[in-house]
């Protein structure tokens, strides 16, 4: 037992406790996120704590606890209402990023990368996709560092801009879903600006996040890579289970809420753990050229699907 406890560092310690801290309505998404990465700066990283791997996997669970708090009705309608909007958006962003990729003479499977987490789900994307090009550690960590950056940025940026240009919930919560790239940051910033917002963008992004599996099934065929293989986003599925259980056995209403507001809580700690990836060595890993492609597809997707959010949504 003492052994177990020595393997433990300051820095794991200190993660604890500000992850703790970071369950408490005191602290919000882009604090804890600043946080994180605070602590990185100063070398407090976790030793003994697999911060990735627990990140997705309470990303996974608070994802699933907000489908309690979802009504299937409300679901179906935003799913149908921007289906347009999230297969426009996706394949619009695909074609530009290859483009791109030629223009800034980025090499191919790298460039791929960035577009296919800019269309779809940020790092889920990547890490789904990678295998069914066979990319390589570096291919994958340049594109996953370039998403990253953006996609924290996008946590902080995205509420300020949906207040200056008077964005209401609906509008902003599809804006959210298809111009943030990871899901823990799409939640996080619709929560930040409202319950309606946070359902709707939790459902499209959602439903966007679908669109992995045919992608990388494509992408496989796309650059003809043998034993190419891709992993499925399961949690997604139990999002939709949680969505039925809460609105056909009704009985349990408060039980559903408590874990409606635990999983929006633990959103939180997801976003201070992505924060210990804001170090100098990610910024400097990410290079200018892949940089400079992630940013021109973010601000491109960012503007026109905002154009067609405020025109017909």
């Amino acid at each position: 037992m003492l052994k177990k406890l020595q393997a433990y560092s300051k820095a794991d310690v200190v993660c604890v406790l500000v992850a703790l801290l970071v369950l408490s309505p005191w602290v919000n998404g882009p604090a804890a996120l600043v946080f994180g990465a605070c602590l990185a700066s100063i070398g407090l990283s976790p030793k003994a704590i697999n911060v990735s791997n627990l990140t997705k996997r309470l990303l996974a669970i608070s994802v699933v606890g907000l489908g309690f708090g979802i009504s299937i009705g409300q679901a179906i309608e935003y799913t149908q209402h921007g289906f347009g909007l999230i297969v426009g958006s996706i394949l619009f962003t695909l074609i530009l990023g290859g483009l791109a990729t030629k223009a800034l003479d980025i090499d191919k499977k790298t460039g791929y990368l960035i577009s296919t987490g800019t269309a779809i789900c940020g790092g889920s994307a990547i890490a789904a996709v990678s295998p069914a090009i066979n990319a390589s550690s570096k291919q994958m960590s340049l594109a996953l560092a370039t998403v990253f950056i953006l996609n924290a940025c996008g946590l902080f940026i995205f509420p300020l801009l949906g207040h200056l240009l008077e964005l209401n919930q609906l509008q902003f919560g599809y804006w959210a879903a298809i111009a943030i790239h990871d899901t823990s940051s799409v939640v996080g910033a619709a929560a930040a600006y409202g319950d309606e917002a946070l359902t709707v963008a939790t459902t499209v992004k959602l439903a966007r996040a679908l669109w992995i599996i045919p992608v990388a099934l494509l992408s496989a065929v796309i650059f003809k890579e043998k034993d190419s293989k891709f992993s499925v986003p399961y949690f997604i599925f139990f999002y939709i289970l949680a969505m039925l259980i809460s609105n056909y056995v009704p009985q349990f209403s408060r039980v559903y809420e408590g874990l409606f507001t635990l999983s929006k809580e633990l959103l939180g700690v997801c976003l201070f753990f992505i924060g210990y990836g804001l170090t100098a060595k990610n910024l400097q890993m990410a290079g200018l050229k892949p940089l400079l492609l992630g940013i021109g597809l973010w601000v491109s997707i960012a503007c026109s699907s905002l154009w067609v959010i405020v025109n017909f949504y």
